[in-house]
């Protein structure tokens, strides 16, 4: 063997070494900054809606959540989650990451609801009051 011929198969080692390092890392859930993933980063979202002039509870309404997941080695992925309200007019999301979401809430004969929240805390409730829409005729 010679001289050219170690360098080149030591240079293959580091690179393949370098290559399962990485993969090892993405696999055990660590971040770029070598700090382990964790869910603390993550809300519980509460979403209460009501109604009219007496605040009733609107039931089945449809509560759609967006949010992007940040991720390290791809592209961050948009995501949307659509979840109904019940009796009490109350929706829940278990899992949200923490920063900016949109929120919008669709009924039948109520006028629609759009905003946008932050969330910073390990449990969120956003109580959101709908109104009847105008009369155009």
């Amino acid at each position: 063997m010679n001289l050219s011929h170690l360098i080149r198969r030591a240079t293959h080692f580091s690179a393949a070494l370098s290559c399962a390092v990485l993969f090892a890392t993405v696999l055990t859930g660590q971040t770029k900054d070598n700090k382990p993933a964790d869910d603390s980063a993550r809300s519980r979202l509460r979403v209460e809606v009501t109604g009219g002039d007496k605040s009733t509870p609107v039931d089945m309404a449809s509560v759609y959540v967006k949010f992007t997941n940040k991720r390290a080695l791809a592209k961050d992925e948009k995501v949307e989650m659509d979840v109904k309200t019940n009796r009490d007019g109350i929706a829940v999301v278990p899992s949200v990451p923490r920063g900016k979401i949109v929120l919008q809430v669709v009924a039948p004969g109520w006028k629609p609801f759009g905003e946008n929240f932050e969330l910073s805390r390990d449990e969120e409730v956003l109580k959101i009051h709908l109104d009847r829409p105008p009369k155009w005729y």
